[in-house]
């Protein structure tokens, strides 16, 4: 392939719910994914409900429920002085999308490439790493540079030409830093590493929740999969090398303590290579575009896992993006003003997560990383934490309005978006 109308690098959520959506458009995309397959760990599982009824839109909904999946049907955070607080409870909102969906993201991608295979016009390039841009003499963006391992003489650098070119390729993005785009950083208090316990035969029927366990200056979640927990070890942000150099006795002795229910299993954690560091960032691109070629996703805005609504809004992204690019495709040239209206469709609905997430940040993690939780100075900045923390808590427990808003705002989001019409299957 040497020329297509929409190449789009990143084969993860974003980047295949929007080749499969400018596919059914009728226009050529192509979809370039560096990995061999789907098959990595540690990645976001939560399918939300705005794309659960996107996938009934899609007429992809029995499929996508068929698929292996817990519901997960409240949010909850163990608050000191306040008990077990319940953020959001699903069970508000209109069925059938009043829960949450935990599945493996390796399943939700290999179903989407699936149903985006079937259409003419769709290619999946895997095993086919973005290098850098190709610009005209203008410097308008008009391709791409990749590697792939079969081709060009087995790894050599080739280049697909495109009407425009999308940037979904996660908060590193290597195409985002060859188009000059910088993000603007947000602190953020915390990393988090990943690793994996087997689950006991006694373990339970898995139902899914992510309720954490909070420490001092630590907290632990645990996400249920088939035969192990996807565990999520949070820490103070800079504190990897120190994690490591403790040694893994360490990091068992830390792990049975927030989860004693867990100690038999840590045996099973064999080193501190085990341990699959993610540094957490919270950023958003002032400009999402240039000339040809737009950034979604976490290549225009990292989320922190901290509600787990990563996926959802790069999903959000990649359906806002299809319904405003399919036209200019189908002429064949992409207007620049059409690049910058995606941006300003997703601005608000980014900045509102964003915040939340910052205040999230602010009233439980930063004062429990720092070891001030719960704070007893009240003449210092953390006792102005714990008091946002209070009037917080006393809000979503007793404010009928955030009772009902907070549901609906974790599961779909503001400003949530509909499937085209152009990828609706037909009625008859």
């Amino acid at each position: 392939m040497e020329r297509t109308g929409c190449v789009v690098v990143g084969g993860g959520p974003a980047g295949m719910m929007l080749g499969l959506l400018l596919a059914r458009a009728g226009v050529d995309v192509a979809v370039l994914e560096k990995h061999g397959d789907f098959l990595r760990d540690f990645r976001g599982d939560t399918v939300h409900a705005s794309t659960i009824r996107l996938m009934d839109e899609l007429g992809l909904g029995p499929g996508f429920r068929a698929l292996p999946q817990s519901r997960l049907q409240n949010v909850a955070f163990p608050v000191p002085g306040a008990g077990l607080v319940t953020l959001a409870d699903f069970d508000s909102l209109k069925p059938p999308y009043n829960y949450v969906a935990m599945m493996p993201q390796w399943d939700f991608l290999d179903f989407l490439a699936f149903a985006a295979k079937a259409e003419p016009t769709f290619t999946l390039l895997m095993e086919s790493e973005a290098t850098g841009l190709v610009f005209d003499d203008d410097g308008r963006v008009t391709g791409v540079r990749f590697r792939s391992a079969g081709g060009a003489a087995a790894g050599g650098e080739q280049v697909i030409q495109a009407d425009v070119v999308v940037a979904a390729d996660g908060r590193h993005s290597v195409l985002r830093r060859a188009a000059g785009l910088s993000p603007k950083e947000y602190p953020v208090p915390f990393d988090v590493w990943w690793f994996k316990l087997p689950r006991r035969a006694s373990g339970g029927a898995g139902v899914a929740g992510v309720v954490p366990a909070f420490g001092d200056r630590e907290a632990m979640i645990a996400l249920n999969r088939s035969d192990y927990y996807q565990m999520g070890y949070l820490a103070p942000k800079g504190a990897d090398a120190r994690i490591r150099a403790e040694g893994v006795e360490r990091f068992r002795r830390r792990v049975a303590t927030l989860r004693p229910d867990l100690a038999d299993s840590v045996g099973s954690i064999s080193s501190v290579e085990d341990l699959h560091w993610l540094d957490v960032r919270l950023n958003r691109l002032h400009r999402w575009y240039a000339d040809g070629f737009l950034c979604i996703g976490d290549a225009a805005h990292a989320m922190s896992p901290a509600d787990g609504v990563g996926i959802n809004l790069a999903i959000q992204d990649a359906v806002a993006a299809a319904k405003r690019l399919a036209p200019d495709l189908r002429r064949g040239q992409v207007r620049t003003a059409t690049l910058a209206a995606v941006q300003h469709r997703r601005w608000m609905p980014t900045v509102v997560v964003q915040t939340v997430q910052r205040i999230m940040h602010r009233a439980l993690f930063v004062p429990l990383f720092a070891g001030k939780f719960p704070a007893t100075d009240a003449g210092s900045a953390a006792a102005d934490t714990s008091r946002l923390r209070r009037v917080l808590v006393f809000v979503i427990r007793h404010n009928p309005l955030m009772r009902r808003l907070l549901p609906r705002l974790i599961a779909f989001g503001p400003r949530p978006e509909h499937a085209p019409g152009f990828a609706r299957p037909l009625t008859h």
